[in-house]
């Protein structure tokens, strides 16, 4: 039997190839005959460099960036000389995982490092910048990001604004006489993994500010606060943003990238799926697994397993997808062309016990779905 195995990373956890050869080997404790295919996929999150990066034969170039709490952190981006191409992850600039779990604040944490990391791109003499927007720590509308690449954003008194979304409500002028005008001659392009707007109730702050430590208080200021900036983008620079499917993306990073980079926003997926070569991989194949560290209703929005499956299904294929924990409306996938969703999950436990296990449980699962899956097809057994 033949599988296309293509899981996003099991983020904080597995990278996404570390997770497709955890499945291989589940496979292959049943099916030692089975030729799997592998391809490591990301949506414009976390471990979007590693995927393109495998496939298109570039380079990681190290840099130090402002980071979302405004102090001086690690980073990198992807680097193809050939084709004169950046690919940069906004999370290794601006991300969760850059932010202690006691001090995530979206009133303060900046986007500026992601802007520090297009300016190396450009730099680098870079002509095309891919940006995956996945992971954000931030709720800043991508004014940080704006501020690297030399716009001003000033209050009533003339002053800079602070970084963070506290202070977008206070903006009264956008000058952009600084701005770097290399923006102008770059291809940016934007791997967007949601396509939710910028403002309202399922906007940027409301749906997302959860996770990075928003009160609900703290999201209507929020909220308040892209809208004010927004009305300020269309006044300054004649772009409206409030109706830009993926606006609310990272904290509105989508919406800052169109305003102050003109960028343009494309499916994540969509557009790694086609990097990648899918559609040949996917010829002939019995099976498709996909999968993530968590699946949700968020996953519905256009996240790597239903865009894995939407794909599949343009080839009469059934998908599987193998998560490392299910969470509220996770059957919304079904509607996308998802199949059946497992978790990892052999039991209960906390989430460092998940994440030393992870490889062991994936194997464990895959192995129980494959047996179940072959049924009575004669395979060749493994050797004890």
């Amino acid at each position: 039997m033949k599988y296309l195995i293509a899981p996003d990373s099991y983020k904080g956890s597995l990278s996404a190839l570390q997770v497709t050869k955890a499945m291989e080997r589940g496979i292959k404790r049943v099916d030692q005959s089975a030729e799997v295919r592998l391809l490591p996929m990301a949506d414009g999150g976390e471990g979007t460099v590693e995927a393109l990066i495998e496939v298109m034969k570039g380079q990681i170039i190290p840099e130090s960036v402002i980071g979302p709490l405004g102090k001086p952190v690690p980073s990198f981006y992807g680097f193809i000389p050939e084709h004169k191409t950046a690919i940069i992850e906004m999370a290794a600039a601006s991300g969760l995982t850059l932010v202690p779990k006691e001090e995530l604040n979206p009133l303060i944490t900046t986007s500026y490092g992601t802007g520090q990391l297009i300016k190396s791109a450009l730099d680098r003499g870079c002509n095309r910048i891919i940006i995956g927007i996945g992971g954000s720590a931030t709720n800043d509308g991508g004014v940080g990001m704006a501020q690297a690449l030399g716009y001003c954003f000033l209050d009533q008194q003339g002053k800079e604004l602070p970084f963070g979304g506290d202070a977008l409500t206070q903006l009264m002028k956008i000058d952009i006489s600084g701005r770097d005008p290399r923006i102008d001659e770059a291809e940016i392009i934007v791997a967007c993994d949601v396509v939710t707007l910028l403002c309202g109730e399922k906007g940027a702050s409301a749906v997302f500010g959860p996770q990075k430590g928003a009160s609900p208080e703290m999201i209507a200021h929020l909220d308040q606060g892209l809208e004010h900036m927004a009305h300020q983008v269309k006044e300054t620079l004649g772009i409206s943003l409030l109706d830009v499917a993926g606006g609310g993306a990272a904290g509105g990073l989508g919406a800052g990238l169109v305003a102050f980079a003109g960028a343009k926003l494309l499916s994540g997926i969509e557009m790694i799926m086609e990097l990648c070569s899918f559609d040949r991989l996917a010829e002939d194949v019995d099976l498709v697994i996909t999968g993530e560290g968590n699946t949700d209703f968020q996953t519905a929005m256009g996240k790597t397993p239903v865009g894995v499956a939407k794909r599949a299904k343009q080839f009469q294929l059934p998908v599987i997808c193998l998560s490392g924990g299910l969470g509220q409306g996770y059957k919304e996938v079904y509607k996308h062309g998802i199949d059946a969703v497992f978790s990892i999950m052999p039991r209960p436990a906390k989430l460092e016990e998940a994440f030393e296990h992870g490889e062991q449980w994936i194997e464990d699962s895959l192995e129980a779905i494959i047996r179940l899956w072959v049924g009575q097809i004669p395979l060749q057994a493994p050797n004890k």
